[in-house]
């Protein structure tokens, strides 16, 4: 299953734990069964000091012509993919 933080359902913004963990407590999950896939590294790093699992895929040209953060993993994530279809194929979906 596949959400999408944010203030409007946890009444916080990134970094705040609570957009984190606010995923894990709705499904009644502890963090280490919730995974963050994102293409934002400090998003991850925030996820995994939260105890969530975490996986980075790159989004070249997100910020524009002039884009010089995110085009690699900069972090121990739990999975790297090439993009999202990469990462489901690795997770055997």
């Amino acid at each position: 299953m596949l959400f999408r933080s944010c203030s409007d359902l946890f009444g916080h913004f990134k970094p705040d734990p609570e957009t984190y963990l606010g995923v894990a407590k709705l499904l009644d999950l502890s963090p280490g069964e919730v995974m963050l896939a994102a293409a934002h590294n400090n998003d991850l790093r925030a996820a995994k000091a939260c105890g969530l699992m975490t996986a980075f895929f790159p989004r070249p040209g997100e910020y524009g012509p002039n884009q010089k953060l995110d085009y690699a993993p900069d972090g121990t994530w739990d999975y790297v993919a090439k993009n999202i279809e990469d990462l489901a194929t690795q997770l055997g979906v």
